[in-house]
């Protein structure tokens, strides 16, 4: 291929009238180039195709079922499959192909989607890091909710990620809002999707007691596709260049103080993607959300137990005395910030501080002194039979006096002796 510059000085010397061949004679080159170049100048640039063959060729049809298949296979992996089939080329032609495809396969084309105001919004989790004075590090939890139509977002540091976190950062959100949009947009952590069973999504437990109780519906995005959920993620690393990165932190209430108070000032700018500002989307968006319920969702870790015969029930390593009428029966603990508080069947009965320690029996109510004043199970439990077990008896009526029939004589003492002869207390 010759340059660029040789070809425009074919086609000028065209336009001055010359001939092909004293064109040719002129430039020292082919003719037949300068007759292509004038016939066709868009193939000026452009190298001409090779068809040269590949022993790689019989060879690129199997390697793309491969690649179908799993498009994470390494090119090792796949040389070492095409030797046993009798590839005789080398890894560095395998190595290139193969990344070649991979490239191809992951140009991936989607459609850009608005959500209507109070339709979606999207839930995630980042890792945050502090440093503390003494060289060590310290791990937080930001948890972000950002409304798909207005882009608000709510933004709060935990300490854990568990699901009581979880669902009380919700709680927190919503109250935030002033309101609960029709649906919830998740990726597939374990504090949201379980599995997926018989075509369906199968979700946590709280979290769909927390859906029913708000009124919104929980979504998971599919698995490696993070820009269904771009809502969320990109703001993400907005918040780390823009309120993190130089943050003097002090203590966690605080930075949840100062980056709420950030979140709000933020939303006075111009958002890249919708050209208006967010808090004016978001007042539009405000009143299409859901009303909050008046009572909050009860966030506590319900845990089973059955009250057994010594009136206790044990819970992480300790006993805790209930009343002894509930013994036999099922309960159930919910368990919050140091807190024990005792159901019966969604009925609360009382509520315990967690113990410290393993190995202790708690009764802070005194319902043992209570057991021991009541006369009804007492006699219960310590009433005698003489008949003992096994024995046969005759039930006798209430309602008529015992022994009412039977007359009994009265005898000297003398009479005995006529009976049964002398009688000898010796």
């Amino acid at each position: 291929m010759h340059t660029q510059e040789t070809a425009m000085e074919i086609l000028a010397l065209k336009r001055e009238g010359l001939s092909d061949r004293k064109i040719a004679r002129r430039l020292g080159i082919d003719r037949r180039t300068v007759k292509r170049y004038c016939n066709d100048p868009s193939v000026i640039g452009r190298s001409k195709p090779r068809t040269r063959t590949s022993l790689l060729d019989p060879f690129k049809e199997q390697i793309g079922a491969w690649l179908d298949d799993d498009s994470y296979v390494s090119a090792q992996w796949i040389y070492n499959r095409l030797k046993a089939l009798g590839y005789p080329g080398s890894y560095e032609r395998v190595k290139l192909f193969v990344r070649g495809q991979k490239e191809e396969r992951g140009r991936i084309a989607y459609i850009r989607f608005e959500t209507e105001p109070g339709q979606q919004t999207q839930v995630d989790f980042a890792e945050f890091i502090v440093d503390r004075n003494d060289g060590t590090q310290r791990k937080y939890y930001l948890f972000i909710m950002v409304l798909g139509y207005s882009r608000m977002m709510y933004l709060e540091l935990l300490e854990r990620c568990d699901l009581m976190s979880f669902l009380d950062a919700h709680i927190r959100a919503f109250e935030f809002f002033c309101g609960v949009p029709r649906e919830i947009l998740y990726d597939r952590m374990k504090n949201v999707y379980i599995r997926r069973v018989a075509g369906r999504h199968e979700f946590n437990r709280s979290l769909v007691s927390l859906a029913v109780h708000y009124g919104f519906t929980p979504r998971v995005a599919p698995a490696y596709a993070p820009w269904v959920k771009g809502k969320v993620e990109r703001p993400i690393r907005y918040v780390r260049e823009a309120f993190w990165r130089g943050y003097n932190f002090s203590s966690l209430e605080r930075s949840n103080v100062d980056m709420l108070g950030w979140s709000q000032s933020s939303a006075e700018r111009v958002h890249g993607t919708t050209q208006e500002r967010v808090c004016d989307r978001f007042a539009k968006e405000k009143a299409m959300l859901t009303p909050v319920p008046e009572h909050a969702f009860d966030t506590s870790y319900r845990i089973f137990r059955k009250v057994h015969k010594d009136c206790t029930f044990c819970f992480d390593g300790n006993r805790y005395v209930a009343p002894h009428q509930m013994v036999g029966k099922a309960i159930t603990l919910r368990v919050k910030n140091g807190s024990i508080r005792l159901f019966l069947d969604e009925a609360f009965v009382t509520e315990y501080a967690k113990a410290e320690g393993h190995g202790h029996i708690c009764d802070p109510h005194g319902y043992y002194n209570r057991l021991l004043e009541d006369p009804v199970m007492n006699s219960r439990k310590y009433a005698h039979n003489s008949f003992g077990k096994g024995r046969a008896r005759q039930t006798i009526s209430p309602s008529v006096p015992a022994y009412a029939s039977v007359s009994v004589e009265s005898r000297r003492i003398d009479a005995y002796s006529r009976i049964g002869g002398e009688v000898s207390y010796e």
